[in-house]
């Protein structure tokens, strides 16, 4: 007989956005466990490069959520253990030509007006930032709030400071089914080995969320969007912000399938440069596209021709939790009482997992939100107004 538990929540999925989630819902006050199955950052998280990012979002509702994050990051770093690895380092976009230079200057205009910090470099400037920078850029802008953490220890210190607020942590094992009223309310979970006892689940599977809705009896058009990572051989600081090119952008906000690659060049307190990442969807399919690491290459080389002589340690890649309107599903699902998501951030997911956390706690706990979270709703691509 599978044991029974009692819970005000149960959050699925161990990643940093579980781990957000459980973090400020046990400071909340709320008696919450995780359950994973398989490991703290095992899926998405494990494999992001854990950027946190305001300078690649346009104005509207994902910039507000980024800079809550922004704010929430911050805080965090001064109670998490120092082996986040949190760096303020600042994020440089720099653009090739005077028409790409133009078309930043009118993005980071529109950012100002939302709060974002965002400082223009002439071109002659541009090497007072970064020193091995390819010659003849034509100018860029420099965003101090962008910021980084090592995105597994970044959870598993979320997680840890949620166990000591009081929540559990259940690994290794997967919910295989909702419990149901006759109403269809959600009053638990079942596992292969246990039932937990909630009136509130929340869908933190990330790239899997759209299997998990699934389950539930509700529909969520999460797809994975496959990405790769490069890692060098450890160096000095030859770079010292997040350094990506103007054509970044449009890659983040495009819906294409096909392959797109923008490289983000960044150093790490460990030496190591990573260089990432491509974009396309290919559903779960795990080979490696040589195509894609030599796009990812050439792009880094073209920004830092110092690396051309730098060796390749290794190639990591993910799949991010991809929505078609590029907007994460937060909050309570209403074709299924009891029900929450926090999922399809798709490469945004480690940056923005705090504020998520903080909207799913008000939500739970039926507190006024730190913002609006109208433009998440989960239920928004549901045009017919019921499940599919």
């Amino acid at each position: 007989m599978p044991t029974r538990h009692t819970l005000d929540a149960v959050i699925i999925g161990a990643g940093v956005v579980g781990a957000a989630c459980a973090y400020y819902a046990s400071r909340a006050g709320l008696n919450v466990a995780v359950i994973d199955r398989g490991s703290v950052a095992g899926g998405t998280t494990g494999a992001g490069e854990g950027n946190l990012l305001v300078s690649d979002k346009e104005a509207g509702p994902e910039l507000e959520l980024a800079l809550l994050s922004t704010r929430l990051w911050r805080e965090l770093a001064e109670t998490l253990p120092p082996e986040t690895e949190y760096e303020p380092k600042g994020g440089l976009v720099v653009a090739y030509d005077e028409t790409a230079r133009t078309a930043l200057g009118d993005f980071a205009a529109a950012q100002r007006t939302a709060g974002v910090e965002a400082h223009e470099i002439t071109a002659d400037r541009l090497h007072d930032l970064e020193p091995h920078l390819a010659p003849g850029l034509a100018g860029g802008f420099h965003y101090p709030q962008d910021a980084q953490v090592q995105p597994a220890r970044a959870a598993a210190h979320l997680l840890c400071a949620a166990r000591e607020s009081g929540a559990a942590v259940v690994l290794g094992e997967e919910v295989t089914g909702f419990l149901t009223a006759p109403g269809g309310r959600i009053r638990g979970v079942r596992t292969p080995g246990r039932e937990l006892m909630t009136p509130a689940v929340v869908n933190a599977t990330g790239t899997w969320g759209g299997d998990l809705a699934r389950l539930a009896g509700t529909r969520l058009p999460v797809l994975p969007r496959r990405g790769f990572v490069l890692v060098t051989e450890p160096l000095p600081r030859v770079v010292r912000h997040k350094v990506y090119a103007a054509d970044y952008i449009a890659d983040v906000v495009s819906g294409s399938a096909a392959l797109q690659s923008s490289a983000v060049v960044e150093g790490t307190p460990a030496g190591p440069v990573l260089i990432g990442a491509t974009r396309e969807r290919v559903g779960f399919d795990r080979s490696l596209s040589s195509t894609a690491l030599h796009r990812l290459a050439a792009q880094a080389r073209a920004l830092f021709p110092a690396l051309a002589d730098v060796r390749v340690i290794r190639a990591y890649h993910g799949f991010r939790p991809y929505l078609p309107d590029h907007l994460p599903a937060i909050g309570p699902d209403p074709r299924v009482p009891g029900l929450f998501h926090a999922c399809g951030h798709e490469g945004a997911g480690i940056g923005l997992a705090p504020a998520t956390g903080l909207l799913i706690a008000a939500a739970l706990r039926g507190e006024q939100p730190a913002l609006d979270p109208g433009p998440f709703r989960p239920e928004r691509f549901d045009t017919a107004g019921a499940a599919q």
